[in-house]
């Protein structure tokens, strides 16, 4: 079969992964994609007597595949915490699936073992640790996870063979934080109960008095503290908790602290950004997705814990067909550090990447993402069609569409919330229907929906923002008609 066949529209979209003229999506339902496969020979549904497609309907529905999909990788995609994926970083996730290993052990994958080691080392030495150990887990929700797995048996290192003995743990994360940490102490046997969420400013950023008021008041009902949830970069607003003052009180409290920096911590790259992780050097444990700020493929996230033997300790099984002591390098074998067997080698595309652009590349990156939200922040600042729902903050632009009727907006109302909650979801339809740009909405703290900029893809540029902006205003008039 000629590969090369299949592969050249796979290069042609990274080739012309900025053009602007491209559709980001097209607003179609399971029947019309569905339909579209079918047309070409090449029908989404499996059943026991179909016949192998040849080459070229192999080739159109990877054609088809690519003009269905949403392109993330276009410039005014701003829908996710994720965008414009780096080539290189392509090129490295289908070396390492044309490879075909796991990260299990150094025997199964030598070199990436190496390169592993390599990028974990030098995240942490931008963390300020001295010492660490880690792993790549399949995205920062693993990372929360294997965090409160850690906190948990510190504090009863008895739980791994007994089990949860009922004792009131308690963790605390703020109002802002990822939706993870909540299913994280469901799935530990710890109940949604034992998280707190503790309340933040209006930027998103857990306040240190309500950290330590709730943790008395946990204490004078009985129950355990041990563990805090840090943010660096919460996901609507891109706030980040302060870390010093956390970091004082987890120590006062002997509670693990945690840095969820899935969005943030790439700012450590940047030598103008990296004050918003000051204190990180104090944490326990970090979460850190390069997926997300440095344009790798997903997925690509690093949980890294500072005192070593934590993650032996919390999974070791030893099973004995894969993991022998008295084979050649077992001490670098990786596979009883993880709750995981197989791993896929995604260390090899963020070595590559960083190779490639190097750290002055990826400060370049930050650094223009910083730039175009805080263009973006002054130009709906001065403009009466938009008003700012929150302070900007890292790369994250919230703001609500005003009606010509309301502007310009003097006050909100219950009245006024109610008709910009119900026109979010309305315009965000028709921007999907036109296709030239995409960014979300949601409501913030009980308010009405707004919508959220997101800029992480390097090749977007002011004009974009501009694009996008009249896009959005004329699907308001859109909406309204």
């Amino acid at each position: 079969m000629d590969l090369d066949e299949l592969v050249r529209p796979i290069l042609d979209l990274l080739r012309r992964a900025d053009d602007r003229d491209a559709r980001i999506t097209d607003l179609a339902g399971p029947d019309a994609h569905e339909g579209a496969f079918a047309r070409i020979g090449a029908p989404l549904s499996l059943g026991p007597g179909d016949e192998p497609l040849d080459l070229a309907a192999l080739t159109r529905a990877v054609a088809a595949t690519i003009a269905r999909s949403v392109r993330t990788l276009h410039p005014r995609f701003f829908n996710q915490n994720f965008a414009g994926a780096d080539p290189i970083a392509v090129i490295g996730d289908f070396l390492g699936a044309a490879l075909n290993t796991t990260l299990a052990t150094y025997e199964a994958a030598p070199v990436f073992t190496l390169m592993e080691r390599a990028v974990l080392a030098r995240l942490a030495a931008l963390a300020g640790w001295p010492a660490h150990e880690g792993l790549f887990v399949p995205g920062g929700s693993f990372s929360n996870l294997y965090a409160l797995q850690l906190a948990r048996l510190r504090v009863d290192p008895e739980a791994r063979e007994r089990g949860h003995d009922g004792a009131p743990l308690v963790a605390f994360t703020s109002t802002h934080a990822h939706y993870s940490l909540k299913k994280a102490v469901v799935l530990l046997g710890l109940g949604r109960r034992a998280l707190v969420e503790v309340a933040c400013d209006e930027r998103g950023q857990m306040r240190p008095e309500a950290l330590a008021a709730a943790i008395d008041a946990s204490r004078a009902r009985g129950e355990r503290p041990f563990f805090v949830n840090a943010t660096a970069g919460t996901t609507v607003l891109g706030g980040f908790d302060p870390l010093p003052a956390l970091a004082d009180l987890a120590e006062r409290h002997d509670l693990w602290l945690h840095v969820d920096g899935s969005f943030g911590a790439s700012a450590l790259f940047s030598a103008a950004q990296a004050h918003r992780m000051d204190g990180v050097a104090r944490a326990d444990s970090l979460a850190w997705n390069l997926h997300k700020m440095l344009g790798v493929t997903q997925q690509c996230a690093a949980f890294l814990v500072q005192k070593t033997g934590s993650l032996r300790a919390a999974f070791a099984a030893g099973a004995e067909y894969l993991f022998q002591p008295d084979k050649p390098y077992a001490e670098y074998d990786s596979g009883d550090l993880t709750f995981q067997c197989a791993r896929r080698v995604d260390a090899l595309k963020a070595w590559l990447t960083w190779k490639a652009r190097g750290e002055a590349g990826f400060a370049a990156r930050i650094d223009h993402a910083v730039a175009l939200a805080d263009h973006a922040a002054a130009r709906i600042a001065g403009d009466p069609r938009f008003l700012l729902a929150a302070p900007p903050s890292w790369v994250n632009v919230c703001f609500w569409w005003i009606p010509p009727d309301l502007r310009p907006l003097a006050e909100r109302t219950p009245e006024v919330d109610a008709t910009l909650h119900a026109l979010a979801p309305r315009i965000k339809a028709a921007m999907l229907r036109g296709g030239a740009a995409m960014l979300g909405f949601q409501p913030i703290d009980g308010g009405p929906n707004c919508f959220r900029l997101l800029f992480i893809n390097p090749a977007a540029r002011c004009e974009d923002i501009d694009a996008t902006l009249d896009i959005l205003d004329a699907c308001g008039h859109e909406a309204l008609a």
